[in-house]
């Protein structure tokens, strides 16, 4: 058994990354490990090519705004936490630069416009409200709103050029941003900040008087290894609901996990991406809450400005992107949760069927999709990439309910924390180690 620490972190993510760093900045004298499956840290969903980067800021996500209400206004309520957690993780990420622990901010983060783009009377007079709404309280005083199509051509040229005459508007921050959550987790996690323990896979969690023992498998050798801790956290990704299941705590009986793979359409020509210096959502399908809007973003990955346009959903039973296996779901089916699970699917229909509708795709689909956000796309210009997976918690008191939003769980004596779901996600990394520590470390 290796010696034991004061916090075990599980997962080398965005989220384990946030926290740690915090955490070391209160409290110095508090021994951290952190055990990641993966050969580094940041490859899974906080990776640049499985996060949205967008930095969301509920600025452009027309899915925190929802339709109006029946006197016409639109409730913003979401949008301005969303803003408000957002703020927090910049205001770390300042601290995190003014301090010298990330050297420059342009290693992880950029000023990118956020637009808004609609087509139809409809959605027009929705946007006109939304716009109303949000632009009167301070945190989106700057958001400018444009009705004419000669004018939302100047902010998104590629997304007018070819397309024909009827009624469009778009909104404008100029405040938004485009950021590598994968570079910034490396970032946090590199130059000894913490012990990282990098190839080994959690398998077990189980309650020894005061503490943790937290069982791990190097899956290449075969060797098991065993740690204590006195608080864990499991920010895992996918990973994380087969971790809780093993812990026995009733917080976590019946628990469920919902699994939904993303796919991008990428376009690396560098002259098209000076021309669209803009992130771009779209109205959000009803059908699709969990991947939320589509739309055409500006992404820095790898050092390289491209575009990427989607989510495209994708079926799959895998819990992880690249560590993951087909019987992720299968293995944390029990009989504590079928009932869960069974709930979910009936009370969840529409999504099941958008989710096999976009598994049935094929790649003269998804360019579709494309032309009807940028009319002249050439097939030629685009490949597709798999996005991360994202397993939504489903719980039992619940009746089935999925929860698309970013979860936190805790066991009743604050021992354990735990982190499921996505969007916001890795946005408000800093406001989530907040509330672990508010919650677990008081």
């Amino acid at each position: 058994m290796d010696h034991a620490c004061d916090l075990l972190l599980v997962g080398a993510g965005i989220m384990s990354a946030t926290l740690g760093v915090l955490l070391r900045r209160i409290a110095p004298g508090l021994s951290l490990r952190m055990v990641e499956w993966g050969s580094e840290a940041g490859r899974e969903a906080s990776d640049g090519w499985h996060n949205a980067g967008t930095g969301h800021a509920g600025l452009c996500e027309i899915s925190y705004t929802p339709d109006r209400a029946p006197d016409g206004s639109v409730p913003v309520q979401r949008a301005l936490a969303i803003f408000e957690q957002f703020e927090r993780s910049r205001e770390f990420w300042s601290h995190l630069v003014e301090s010298g622990i990330v050297p420059r901010a342009s290693d992880f983060i950029h000023p990118v416009p956020h637009l808004c783009f609609v087509e139809g009377e409809r959605d027009v007079a929705f946007l006109r409200a939304r716009h109303a709404a949000m632009s009167g309280h301070p945190f989106f005083r700057g958001m400018r709103l444009a009705t004419d199509a000669a004018e939302v051509g100047s902010w998104a040229p590629l997304v007018m050029e070819g397309r024909g005459h009827g009624p469009v508007a778009a909104t404008r921050m100029d405040g938004g941003t485009e950021v590598d959550f994968g570079a910034l987790t490396r970032l946090l996690t590199g130059q000894d900040r913490c012990e990282v323990l990098t190839g080994w896979r959690v398998t077990r969690l189980r309650r020894d008087g005061d503490r943790w023992r937290v069982t791990g498998r190097n899956p290449s050798t075969g060797d098991e290894r065993e740690w204590q801790a006195r608080f864990v956290f499991v920010g895992a990704g996918g990973g994380t609901l087969p971790i809780l299941q093993t812990t026995g705590l009733p917080e976590f009986a019946g628990l469920g996990g919902f699994p939904i793979g993303g796919q991008w359409l990428v376009c690396d020509d560098p002259a098209l991406a000076s021309r669209h210096r803009a992130k771009v959502y779209g109205a959000t399908p009803p059908s699709s809450p969990s991947l939320g809007a589509p739309h055409l973003d500006l992404r820095r990955v790898g050092g390289q400005d491209r575009l990427l346009f989607g989510p495209f959903g994708s079926w799959t039973t895998r819990f992880l992107r690249h560590t993951g296996g087909l019987l992720d779901l299968p293995r944390t089916m029990h009989a504590g949760n079928l009932g869960t699970l069974a709930r979910a699917g009936l009370r969840n229909r529409a999504l099941v069927s958008y989710l096999v509708g976009q598994a049935l795709q094929g790649m003269d689909d998804r360019l579709a999709a494309l032309r009807r956000f940028y009319p002249l796309a050439r097939a030629t210009d685009w490949r597709l990439v798999e996005a991360g997976i994202r397993v939504q918690a489903i719980k039992r008191p619940d009746a089935g309910a999925i929860y698309f939003g970013t979860e936190l769980l805790a066991a009743s004596d604050g021992s354990l924390a735990a982190l499921l779901g996505a969007s916001p996600g890795a946005s408000v990394a800093a406001d989530v180690a907040l509330q672990v520590i508010r919650r677990c470390l008081p």
